[in-house]
């Protein structure tokens, strides 16, 4: 009698093709290094993950409503580069369970966190759906995410805004013109005092 060898298990990860999502992660309140590398390991057993690739560690500002606020806890700050193919609002919901696995509490709008995971970008999705943002509407605008991201994939770019090289660099020049406009205008507060007062003791 022949046997028949056994039928063929099927794929576990049929379907969807992998795409690269761009998470970035973000701690104020506790260990901040250590959760950020336990959400990656987290992150890397989500089922149809096949890789992430961590940045370096940033440590940045917390940034208010109102803006910076260096008297709040520092920021660790990091982005992953995720290979996987779950769907991106389906990725976005364990990710909001990661934070929760974590102590994450959403009181507070840009409040202080234990851990911070937001969808940057799924491959070349572009959404307005309120549900699933992509890509995430300030991204273009945030140095904290974009300078981990360069330090893992330095040639990345934002769908409809362009490479993050060059959205960081006109931020450092904004940022750099804005200085310059401020010294402007101290300099001109100066050149209309009168050269006889002695300023010496200004406060």
């Amino acid at each position: 009698m022949i046997r028949k060898p056994p039928p063929a298990r099927p794929d576990p990860r049929p379907g969807r093709d992998a795409a690269n999502a761009v998470v970035a992660l973000g701690a104020n309140l506790g260990d901040r290094r250590e959760t950020i590398r336990r959400a990656v390991e987290r992150i890397s057993r989500l089922p149809l993950v096949d890789e992430v690739r961590l940045s370096e560690l940033h440590e940045t500002v917390a940034v208010r409503l109102d803006g910076p606020d260096p008297d709040a806890p520092v920021y660790v700050n990091a982005v992953a580069i995720v290979s996987t193919r779950l769907a991106p609002e389906v990725l976005m919901g364990m990710l909001h369970a990661i934070e929760e696995e974590h102590g994450r509490e959403r009181r507070e709008r840009w409040g202080d966190r234990t851990l911070d995971l937001d969808l940057i970008t799924y491959g070349d999705i572009v959404s307005d759906d309120p549900r699933l943002l992509l890509p995430h509407p300030r991204a273009a605008e945030r140095l904290f995410v974009l300078d981990p991201w360069l330090s893992v994939d330095p040639d990345g770019e934002i769908p409809g805004r362009g490479r993050i090289a060059d959205l960081a660099a006109g931020l450092r020049a904004d940022a750099a013109g804005e200085v310059a406009v401020d010294d402007t205008d101290e300099v001109a507060v100066d050149d209309t005092t009168d050269d006889s007062t002695d300023d010496s003791g200004r406060g």
